[in-house]
């Protein structure tokens, strides 16, 4: 079983890396990803201030959908 740590780790990884592969790190004005794991359940932020193309809510939402999908992984791995 993860830790939560790992948990934690794991989703900011992979919700910075989708973000990360759509832009240049050089565009992103602002990114902030906030993963919080308590008691089996996983609350994700993501704020992205950057150009409009691709669409920063868009890529928001997708770096969501990516750290859920990672952390899903990783629970499957055990």
């Amino acid at each position: 079983m993860p830790t939560d740590e790992e948990v934690v780790e794991t989703a900011s990884e992979a919700a910075e890396g989708l973000v990360f592969s759509r832009y240049k790190s050089s565009e992103i004005e602002d990114l902030d990803v906030t993963v919080r794991f308590e008691d089996g359940v996983l609350d994700l932020d993501v704020y992205l201030n950057a150009p409009a193309d691709p669409d920063p809510e868009i890529v928001a939402d997708e770096a969501v959908l990516a750290a859920e999908s990672a952390v899903d992984d990783l629970f499957a791995d055990e």
